[in-house]
């Protein structure tokens, strides 16, 4: 009768093949877990996104520096525009602010006042004070409505994490920092003049019946209807203006 062959050594085998697998399994798991494997981005990717440009109800406001007391001619030129943009867009009550424990009832406030009456303001025009900034700068008289304005509800300049650092994975997935287009979105929102251009189209106007017609008889033809624009003057960089002819 043959002998039985030994268990032990499979036995062995066997646990150490189980002990691989049970490490293998175990590494896996962790790698499973550590946050930059992650596709789903930890803010909104695109800038317009993180940082919109929204039509808001918010205060706008000039600041006027009176020359000797008085308003001067550039001061004047900036009541009107003032009273121009709200009579567009303003609605309420004007406020004109002057410095903390200075004279409300001065002549530069007075002028002010007439300034605006004379722009065109009909609303009711309010005085009231503010507390200027402690840095040593001229405190300037203030004037502000309440209207349509485009503003971006986002802070600028914040940093909530470390770009640089070597001990986070931030900067492992390789998006756009949080701050990114914050300065523009921001500068694009006090540049444009009618902030309801963000977010309706204008209405269109009236077409040129001229340029319909001859778009329309051009095709008749068979030829093509686009306009050719040419520059008879060609001049060289550099070279001297033609005169004469020559």
């Amino acid at each position: 009768m043959a002998a039985l062959p030994d268990a032990r050594p499979l036995s062995k085998a066997h646990g150490l093949r189980l002990s691989l697998a049970a490490a293998a399994a175990a590494a896996l798991a962790g790698c499973g877990g550590v946050p930059y494997t992650s596709s789903d981005p930890a803010f909104p990717g695109s800038f317009e996104q993180r940082h919109p440009i929204v039509v808001a109800a918010a205060p706008t406001s000039v600041d006027l520096y009176p020359v000797g007391g008085r308003l001067d001619a550039r001061s004047r030129a900036n009541v009107r525009a003032f009273a121009d943009r709200y009579r567009r867009y303003g609605s309420g009550a004007v406020m004109i602010q002057t410095p903390v424990g200075t004279n409300p009832n001065s002549i530069a406030v007075y002028e002010v006042r007439r300034a605006l009456l004379a722009a065109g303001v009909r609303g009711r025009i309010a005085a009231g004070d503010y507390l200027p900034p402690n840095d040593s700068s001229a405190p300037p008289v203030r004037v502000s409505f309440t209207g349509l304005k485009a503003v971006v509800p986002t802070l600028c300049g914040q940093w909530p994490e470390d770009l640089a650092s070597g001990s986070s994975v931030e900067g492992w997935k390789n998006e756009p920092y949080s701050n990114f287009g914050c300065a523009t979105q921001s500068t694009i929102a006090a540049q444009v003049d009618d902030p309801r251009d963000f977010v309706q189209p204008r209405a269109i106007g009236p077409s040129d019946v001229a340029m319909r017609t001859r778009a329309i008889e051009a095709v008749r033809d068979g030829q093509d209807p686009s306009t050719d624009w040419k520059n008879a003057v060609l001049t060289p960089i550099g070279g001297d203006l033609p005169t004469n002819g020559n």
